[in-house]
């Protein structure tokens, strides 16, 4: 009985593998190529991202995420830091600054500054590469606050008799239910000026400024964005589109680069938490509730600033 030859089956096999590395092959060359033509080569740096500081600054983990994505990518040349906030939380300013500050050692990254980019805003723009504010921008206000409330009448109207056991003297300094104590006041009081020798001092390194011309002006004054370049607060005067057109130039191309902005799931929730003034509110009610260090602008100048 005679066996039937393998070779044809082995032919078989071995077009269908070059057919299959064939289509592969074919395929990587098409996304290459796409890539390219979209700006995504490594060579092709010709976009621009733009990653937007907006509302009082409570959470710092999408911005940070958002940096990090666009530093790595290599179709991405410089980023905009677009900034619209009267500040906010101490802890997720100076992370996002951390990150910005490592992500200029490789790449260009301008902040411009909307209406408001003060406190907390400010402190972040600082790291950047470059600062470009509109002459009516509010900015500045570089001071810390920690707000406290006392509501000890309240409660003795209301009957209320509140009862509190501690481990440690401190462990309920600030209390919402009694006055706050001369010790305490002087123990919060060094915490909340170590804290704005901190923002001096990062304010100092991200703009390279002497530590004592900081000194003079970080009294929590505000500036408009004229007065801000009096003081080197900011390196030019202008809007989105003008730090467009500095990028442009500092990336060496011929037209307006191509402007990206990170992709966002939307909801209903999303847009009453993201709602400036609901977070406005929010804020102001927190302090109410517990009070916490703070880079953030007068209350006041939140809710009504400067119109044209």
């Amino acid at each position: 009985m005679e066996l039937t030859p393998l070779a044809p089956r082995r032919s078989f096999t071995k077009i269908f593998l070059m057919f299959c590395l064939g289509v592969l092959a074919i395929y990587g060359l098409a996304s290459g190529l796409r890539s390219y033509l979209d700006g995504g080569s490594p060579m092709a740096k010709n976009k621009v991202a733009v990653v937007e500081v907006q509302g009082v600054i409570s959470d710092s983990r999408e911005i940070v995420e958002q940096i990090v994505d666009y530093r790595n990518d290599p179709s991405v040349g410089a980023i905009i830091l677009r900034i619209d906030s009267p500040g906010g939380s101490v802890g997720p300013s100076q992370e996002i600054y951390s990150e910005v500050l490592k992500t200029r050692k490789v790449k260009k990254i301008v902040a411009s500054l909307g209406s408001v980019a003060a406190s907390g805003g400010y402190y972040i723009a600082s790291s950047a590469s470059h600062i470009v504010a509109n002459p009516g921008t509010l900015t500045g206000s570089i001071g810390v606050i920690m707000a406290f409330s006392n509501v000890e009448e309240l409660i003795q109207k209301i009957g209320l008799k509140p009862m509190v056991i501690k481990a440690g003297k401190f462990k309920d300094a600030g209390s919402v239910v009694r006055p706050m104590t001369d010790e305490e006041n002087v123990l919060l009081q060094s915490v909340v000026d170590d804290v704005h020798s901190q923002f001096i001092e990062a304010i100092s390194a991200g703009r390279d400024l002497n530590i004592d011309d900081v000194k003079k002006v970080a009294d929590g004054r505000i500036f408009s964005g004229r007065q801000a370049l009096e003081y080197k607060l900011v390196d030019q005067l202008g809007g989105f589109e003008d730090s467009l057109e500095f990028l442009q130039k500092s990336l060496g191309l011929t037209k307006r680069p191509s402007v990206v902005f990170p992709e966002k799931e939307s909801s209903l929730l999303d847009f009453i938490l993201e709602n400036k003034w609901a977070g406005r509110l929010n804020q102001t009610l927190g302090q109410l509730t517990f009070p916490k260090l703070q880079f953030l602008m007068p209350l006041g100048l939140q809710f009504g600033p400067v119109k044209g």
